[in-house]
């Protein structure tokens, strides 16, 4: 059957039953027969769940924001919060997260999304902001952040800090040398490095088939030594326990740990996106609008509730507080944001140690103009 075949009742069928992954839950939130859910609270089940809310919220609430002219090109995440939030559910807070621009919901379950919202806005302070949170700013030059995270992660080994690293990158960018670089490097030196694959089938435009003739991403961790597993990253339990795993494996003392097994790991989660690449893209030039349905069926949200109410651990008025909470944070995370103040000279802090003479004229001149005419002469009328 293909990707957009029916049954026999005309319900869409499951886009992951014939792939070889790690699942917890099934497409209806129930968990499946041989799955072992993770020995978690109710209140970190919870948790969960309004993380996968608040980064769904403010996913749709970003994309009206770019929309009206508010925020930059914006990069939707609907249809991968299961794999962000899942997989950092499942790090220590001092664990170092290096992010490539989609996984939002690192951002929410590390609690700084009013932080990080003005970087959208064109501040830097956003990026500076989550870095304080062990959050490694975004990456738009595609794989380049991976030689650096790998660089960390050597660093915490060397300096025997208990600390691992989660880079996360699409699939393109494995198609990159920095990928092979980084990933090799990982493996010779043994570093504590998880390679977080996100697997939408798309780079952009270009279908998985055109990045590569492996059969999978995960698979390219053989040649470089150590293991790769697939996950249904759609299912939030599944990316926590895969990641809790590896994790675990990864900080692992070298001299007491019973566990002989290389440290690095790359983890492909297996997902959709529902939008497009960002908002300057256009998914209905390159992909079937119809192909989308299907991977409907597995949204994170509706099988993380749906495992809640079917466990007990959630009712109506549960579910309604947490989307109450959501929205607030999201509210007050725009109104943070809409409340700092450029500084025109921002722009030239950040690209150099000793700003050049040509950039430092531009800069004087720039400033001597606000000086002269206001702030207000530069500022677009909404």
């Amino acid at each position: 059957m293909g990707e957009n075949d029916v049954d026999d009742t005309g319900s869409a069928t499951d886009p992951l039953a014939d792939e070889d992954c790690y699942r917890v839950l099934g497409p209806d939130g129930i968990p499946l027969p041989d799955a072992t859910v993770p020995d978690l609270s109710d209140e970190r089940f919870r948790a969960i769940y309004r993380d996968l809310v608040t980064t769904r919220r403010f996913d749709e609430r970003a994309v009206s924001l770019q929309r009206q002219g508010r925020i930059g090109t914006y990069a939707p995440c609907a249809g991968q919060e299961g794999s962000a939030v899942g997989s950092t559910h499942a790090l220590a807070d001092r664990d170092l997260i290096s992010y490539q621009y989609r996984e939002h919901g690192a951002i929410v379950v590390r609690d700084l999304l009013s932080e990080y919202l003005p970087y959208w806005l064109g501040h830097e302070s956003g990026t500076e902001a989550i870095a304080d949170g062990n959050v490694f700013p975004l990456n738009i030059g595609i794989a380049a952040h991976l030689p650096h995270a790998v660089g960390a992660a050597w660093a915490f080994d060397y300096r025997e800090e208990d600390r691992v690293v989660a880079a996360h990158f699409g699939g393109g960018a494995t198609s990159e040398g920095d990928f092979h670089e980084a990933i090799n490097f990982a493996g010779v030196f043994d570093t504590p490095t998880l390679f977080c694959c996100h697997n939408n089938g798309w780079a952009i435009s270009i279908p998985e088939s055109r990045q590569t003739a492996s059969d999978t991403f995960a698979e390219k961790a053989g040649a470089y030594g150590f293991e790769g597993i697939r996950v249904d990253g759609m299912d939030p339990l599944a990316s926590y326990a895969v990641t809790k795993e590896a994790a675990d494996r990864a900080r692992r003392n070298e001299d007491d740990s019973p566990v002989d097994a290389p440290r690095p790991a790359l983890i492909e989660f297996l997902e959709y996106r529902f939008g497009a690449h960002t908002t300057a893209d256009d998914p209905t030039a390159y992909r079937d609008p119809d192909a989308v349905d299907p991977w409907r069926a597995l949204d994170p949200l509706d099988r993380m509730e749906a495992f809640l109410r079917e466990t007990g651990r959630i009712d109506d008025d549960g579910v309604a507080a947490i989307h109450e909470e959501a929205d607030e944070i999201v509210a007050d995370a725009i109104d943070f944001a809409e409340s700092v103040e450029p500084d025109p000279a921002d722009m030239f802090d950040h690209a150099y140690a000793d700003l050049p003479p040509e950039l430092r004229r531009q800069r004087d001149e720039l400033l001597a103009a606000v000086d002269e005419h206001g702030e207000g002469a530069f500022q677009r009328e909404e």
